[in-house]
């Protein structure tokens, strides 16, 4: 992944991505506040290679989980935010190509579940989809856009119940749903 170092933290002056704000309410006639973020809606895929047998992740570098708790890096399902004028299946697709290499048509797309993440400070809704790939539809390597630092990442499906409970590995929760939601279809 590359040698990592800290340069600093500075307070967001014109944030793209991540607008934070205080929330003033009332509860029973007593008000509260509450720090809470803007932030986009999400979509996310398992992509299982039918002839690797194996799920295809992305392990990345997020600063967040650097800074916080020194991880270099997390596992996680290929995903991307809606921020363009597309429809989450299309959103989808097109990471699926950008971080994985595959091309795969977003009609072909199942949907397992949509949920809402980070409730405490953004409450953003992310979709969550199934896709098959082979050989054949590999038309890159991957790897992401900009500033994405992106690793592709085979994991057979024996191994995969173990990655899963493994606490020491860094993953999401998405990524654990979907497997358990993968293993509760296929066992």
């Amino acid at each position: 992944m590359g040698r990592i170092k800290l340069l600093g933290l500075e307070p967001l002056k014109s944030p793209k991505f991540v607008k934070p704000f205080l929330i003033r309410y009332e509860i029973d006639e007593k008000e509260g506040f509450w720090e809470a973020a803007k932030v986009h809606d999400s979509v996310a895929v398992l992509i299982y290679h039918r002839q690797k047998e194996a799920f295809v992740l992305v392990k990345q570098f997020r600063p967040p989980l650097f800074v916080n708790h020194s991880l270099e890096f997390c596992y996680e399902l290929c995903a991307g935010i809606l921020d363009k004028n597309k429809t989450e299946r299309e959103t989808a697709a097109e990471e699926i190509l950008e971080e994985t290499g595959y091309a795969v048509d977003s009609a072909t797309l199942r949907q397992i579940a949509s949920f809402y993440t980070s409730v405490g400070f953004a409450g953003s809704k992310q979709s969550l989809f199934y896709a098959e790939v082979s050989e054949d539809m590999r038309v890159s390597q991957g790897g992401g856009v900009e500033e994405e630092r992106i690793e592709v990442v085979y994991l057979p499906i024996g191994e995969a119940e173990r990655f899963l409970r493994e606490d020491s590995v860094p993953k999401t929760p998405g990524l654990m749903y979907a497997l358990c939601w993968w293993f509760s279809k296929n066992s």
